[in-house]
């Protein structure tokens, strides 16, 4: 399990540190959808889910459990909606905008590596909710779509600035407004 979980770490940090590099090497080998899910996505969301939980353990003089499952939860629907969502619109932004061959599997990697930053930033800003002006390094995954567009999503420079546009729009803001609708529609879920 540590193992794993060193593998995903290395994963993040040579994303988020080198883009260029990671991206051209993802687009040279073809990725395994169960290995991708198993050992890297839900590792990683389950890792949010425990860091929202502890993050209201941490945080409050008394621990209420009831407000700890209702950031859990909201938290977990976010980002995993969150990034199936994404990759859905991302998918049939392929298809409709771009003129290209609709790949979800390909949308899945993409969104689910391009959003690496923003993993880091929810573990992180959960722990450490002191810490909530960190979120603007958020903005740090257009510049890993920019990298991604052109090695891992084969876009050409005529359409690399576009496609950023699109798809950075798609993966930061899903999982902002799914949090955002379950406030609104569940006010049992405001904390």
């Amino acid at each position: 399990m540590m193992n794993m979980f060193n593998r995903i770490f290395k994963r993040l940090k040579v994303l988020i540190l080198k883009p260029g590099e990671t991206w051209q090497e993802l687009g040279k080998q073809p990725e395994n959808k169960q290995i991708f899910l198993t050992q890297y996505l839900f590792p990683l969301m389950g890792a949010i889910a425990l860091a929202a939980f502890l993050g209201v353990f941490v945080t409050t003089k008394e621990f209420d459990i009831e407000i700890a499952l209702k950031v859990t939860i909201r938290t977990a629907i976010a980002v995993t909606g969150g990034f199936y969502l994404a990759a859905y619109l991302l998918n049939e932004a392929r298809k409709g905008i771009f003129n290209q061959q609709k790949n979800m599997d390909l949308c899945r990697f993409f969104v689910g590596y391009a959003s690496a930053m923003m993993y880091v930033l929810y573990i992180v800003t959960s722990l450490l909710p002191d810490f909530f002006f960190l979120k603007i390094f958020g903005l740090y995954t257009v510049y890993m779509i920019w990298e991604g567009a052109g090695s891992y999503m084969r876009m050409n420079e005529g359409t690399r600035m576009k496609f950023t546009v699109i798809a950075s729009c798609i993966v930061i803001l899903t999982p902002f407004v799914i949090e955002h609708a379950l406030r609104m529609l569940m006010p049992g879920f405001r904390v």
